[in-house]
């Protein structure tokens, strides 16, 4: 058997925080039914975050992307959600290879700072003001989603906006903590400019994890 970081560089162990099914609370894919894999470790810190026990990768133990990928198997739904902490931050080819095999759809959330590894069906870019996504990225997603936490953060959708590709759908979800202050804002905001649609945490209205 390779050793454990052979294992690591070709994706074969992931350090693995969580997997549970689910729906998927956010963006275009929002109510639809899904194996979530959640794997931890970030380097943005974003201060609103709400899974920030899953920044520090030390606190999950590396798991054999294999006994990963055969938790899936019993899952009604065919189709997997890699989130994080920041998934990228992993070489997750062999992981959307094997799902892929066991004909699976792969989604990725991911805020854009890592190169892109894997082959998936659907991308949800993520942009952070504290760490700018690499610039292919916003050529490789097929949704863009910007949170709003003030009205600063209008100009910063409208910045990435323009990065991505023509067919990239567009959300705006506010940030839980400030969604009073902020829905409004976003509403008048997406009725002036169309091309958005406004994206709402629906799994904590419904208080489903």
């Amino acid at each position: 058997m390779e050793n454990e970081s052979v294992l690591i560089a070709h994706g074969k162990m992931l350090p693995l925080m969580e997997t549970f099914y689910s729906v998927q609370g956010e963006g275009f894919n929002s109510g639809k039914p899904a194996f979530f894999i959640r794997l931890g470790g970030c380097d943005i810190g974003c201060r609103w975050c709400d899974v920030k026990e899953s920044w520090n990768s030390n606190l999950h133990p590396y798991t054999l992307t294999d006994e990963i990928v055969k938790s899936t198997f019993d899952c009604p739904a065919r189709a997997v959600v890699v989130t994080g902490g920041e998934p990228l931050s992993y070489n997750l080819n062999y992981l959307c290879k094997k799902l892929k095999e066991n004909h699976i759809l792969v989604f990725l959330e991911t805020s854009g700072t890592h190169r892109l590894s894997g082959e998936w069906d659907w991308i949800c870019l993520s942009p952070k003001k504290n760490h700018f996504p690499l610039e292919a990225m916003h050529n490789k997603a097929d949704e863009l989603k910007v949170i709003i936490q003030d009205e600063s953060d209008f100009a910063w959708a409208e910045e990435n906006e323009k990065l991505v590709h023509d067919n990239c759908l567009l959300y705006l979800q506010p940030e839980w903590s400030q969604r009073k202050t902020v829905i409004p804002m976003i509403v008048e905001y997406c009725k002036k400019h169309p091309q958005w649609t406004i994206s709402l945490q629906v799994h904590k209205y419904m208080n489903i994890p």
